[in-house]
């Protein structure tokens, strides 16, 4: 999150963010130079790995022999060298500096997490690239180093491999070094949480500890945000159900007794105060019945919200904007597990129009244009491996065309080299020399609610294990397509499935319910951590739609443009009218003729839906026309 280089007055913060401007501008002007230094850089130290001389690079340094023998690759092509590492084995394989860990990147189709290697040094570079953020942002927004950050910050689990290194996600690892724990005493850097609320692994004394230090310095908070959107609007819900036992602790000064952590306890009870009069403000507001603007409300001198609106993230903005009454939306960033990439130098743009402009030293950036497949559905061709040909497409950084896609290929420091990160981005503009970037969207993600990422190869071999239990009833799956649906919180996937043979309603609910454990029990570890141990996700839904409804999602495709021909049905889907085409489809629940019966599934709205959540109680979940969902909505 926002870090500014170490300033102990206002001149020296002023010298200070002249300083990150200047070099913003310098290696903006001077981008292929730059480039060309951090590769030579890169290949020159790990010229003796195994990996650059397996593939003859021969301690070549220049850009055209590493385009000519280096291969383009994917997680899968590494996966052998990184498994070996992660067994134990500490020989130069792919970076002549030792790994000392690995950042788990979201799942793969097989269901696991990515292990990316990363070197010590690598959290300077993140640190280099937080600095840059509020030099950038105090040109647009007055005032910010006069007040404090309310930022939702966590940290998850972490693992060990066979070989004894760390696997960790990248924020966790990033809040657990000096660099953020031993951060200055900076006013960019001044968050309302304590380490120890952010550090806490039980993400229900976190958030609360979190929500407690941002009310109790309400007046002083300035700018507010989380990492992604998604998880700022679940601590705006954590707050909508525990606001009664907040007030107490305000009103007494006391910490509610299910905050166990004695590290926590001791950092809040520096900051927690009896405040009869505070806890009085914040019951009125919450207690109103409508939580429009409640942002401004209990936090009123908040400048803007800081969040990761763009990629799938941009489901969330209605609610933010219903939250803040409309307060600017800044994503500050861009940022993955493999590298760090660039900043938006034009913070305060609407979300629609956020742009990135890649810092030419993070690593070395190539760009492979792409196509789309399926202009109404927006679906990416997706070589799996390069050939000569196509491996020459790839362009360098001052090279790409305005409005051009591309997937970003990057060469980092810590060991990769040519890899595919699966981002696909388009040029939107210059900085100087360096090409600014609007992100499009993952390449082959079909669903995603929180920090998943479900692609299309796993969404089809899910739907596939569950679908084979309708055999016995001798039905089976005709078409299917999803949705994220965000319309409560937490968000969940939603299936429709079209079937033939037995008729729907004569299926026991008890087998849908089944598909639905099967689906979920087949999708990635990060799926399933968000759904059983974050509550960032809900319950699965697979919807049934009446025979014929394919046919009509393809005729409405054909109105809007699409080609017969290439026609594909999309595998998830994001435009309106063509969810509420699906919607009304759902054949009405019978009960009087071999119907499901409510006390089995779930009917809402006279929609027949199946709920899997995880044990035997059923939640009711909202549909078009409901006013409410029930269930649980901690973080």
């Amino acid at each position: 999150m926002p870090e500014a280089p170490k300033a102990l007055s206002d001149d020296a913060i002023v010298v200070e963010n002249n300083k990150a401007l200047k070099f913003i501008e310098d290696v903006t002007i001077n981008a292929d130079e730059e480039q060309k230094r951090v590769l030579s850089e890169i290949l020159s130290r790990s010229a003796d790995t195994e990996y650059l001389r397996r593939n003859g690079l021969n301690a070549c340094t220049d850009r055209e022999t590493f385009k000519k023998v280096m291969p383009v690759v994917t997680y899968e092509d590494l996966k052998p060298d990184i498994e070996r590492i992660a067994n134990g084995d500490t020989s130069p394989i792919l970076c002549s500096h030792p790994i000392s860990e690995f950042l788990t990147s979201s799942g793969t189709s097989a269901g696991e997490r990515k292990l990316m290697p990363t070197i010590d040094e690598e959290l300077g570079r993140r640190s280099l690239l937080y600095s840059l953020l509020m030099p950038v942002m105090s040109q647009f927004v007055p005032g910010l180093d006069k007040g404090k950050g309310m930022y939702f910050l966590f940290v998850k689990s972490e693992a060990k491999t066979p070989g004894g290194l760390v696997a960790r996600p990248v924020l966790t690892s990033y809040y657990k070094s000096s660099y953020f724990k031993n951060r200055p005493n900076d006013p960019y850097t001044n968050y309302t949480s304590p380490n120890e609320t952010i550090l806490c692994l039980d993400s229900y004394q976190s958030m609360y500890s979190q929500l407690l230090c941002g009310l109790c310095q309400n007046e002083q908070v300035v700018r507010v945000g989380a990492v992604f959107a998604s998880g700022f609007i679940r601590a705006i819900q954590f707050l909508e159900k525990h606001w009664c036992l907040l007030c107490k602790d305000i009103r007494t000064g006391t910490i509610d007794s299910n905050i166990t952590d004695s590290s926590v306890r001791e950092a809040v009870s520096k900051i927690l105060k009896p405040n009869p009069k505070l806890a009085d403000f914040v019951e009125a507001e919450c207690s109103i019945g409508s939580w429009k603007g409640i942002i401004t409300r209990l936090w009123p001198n908040t400048k803007y919200i800081d969040v990761i609106v763009t990629g799938t993230m941009s489901q969330y903005i209605p609610a933010l904007d219903y939250y803040s009454n409309s307060l600017p939306l800044v994503c500050t960033m861009y940022a993955s597990s493999e590298c760090y990439f660039g900043i938006n130098l034009d913070p305060l743009c609407r979300p629609s129009e956020v742009s990135y402009t890649l810092i030419p030293t993070m690593a070395y950036f190539e760009f492979l244009p792409v196509t789309r497949k399926n202009e109404l559905t927006g679906s990416i061709s997706e070589p799996t491996s390069l050939n000569d040909e196509e491996k020459q497409q790839l362009v360098d950084l001052v090279d790409v065309e305005l409005g051009q896609e591309y997937e970003l290929v990057v060469t980092t420091y810590a060991g990769l080299y040519r890899y595919r990160v699966g981002d696909i981005l388009r040029v939107s503009g210059f900085k100087n020399n360096a090409p600014q970037f609007n992100f499009i969207c993952r390449k082959n993600v079909v669903l995603s609610i929180d920090s998943d990422k479900t692609d299309e190869v796993e969404l089809q071999n899910a739907v596939k294990n569950a679908a084979s239990q309708l055999v016995q009833f001798k039905a089976s799956l005709v078409e299917y397509t999803s949705y994220a649906d965000t319309s409560a919180t937490p968000g969940h996937y939603v299936l429709y499935w079209e079937l033939s043979g037995k008729d729907a309603t004569l299926i026991p609910p008890s087998v849908f319910e089944n598909c639905c454990f099967t689906v979920e029990e087949s999708l990635n570890s990060v799926y399933r951590q968000g759904r059983v141990w974050d509550k960032s996700i809900g319950p699965l839904e697979i919807r049934v739609v009446e025979n014929g409804t394919f046919d009509m999602l393809m005729d409405f495709a054909l109105t809007q443009g699409a080609s017969i021909n290439q026609y594909k049905t999309p595998r998830c889907v994001k435009y309106a009218p063509i969810i509420e085409l699906l919607n009304s489809r759902i054949p009405r629940a019978d009960a009087t003729n071999g119907g499901v019966q409510k006390s089995v599934a779930v009917a809402v709205a006279d929609l027949v839906v199946w709920d899997s959540s995880l044990g035997s109680e059923r939640r009711a979940v909202e549909m078009p026309g409901n006013a409410s969902r029930t269930g649980d909505s901690e973080v």
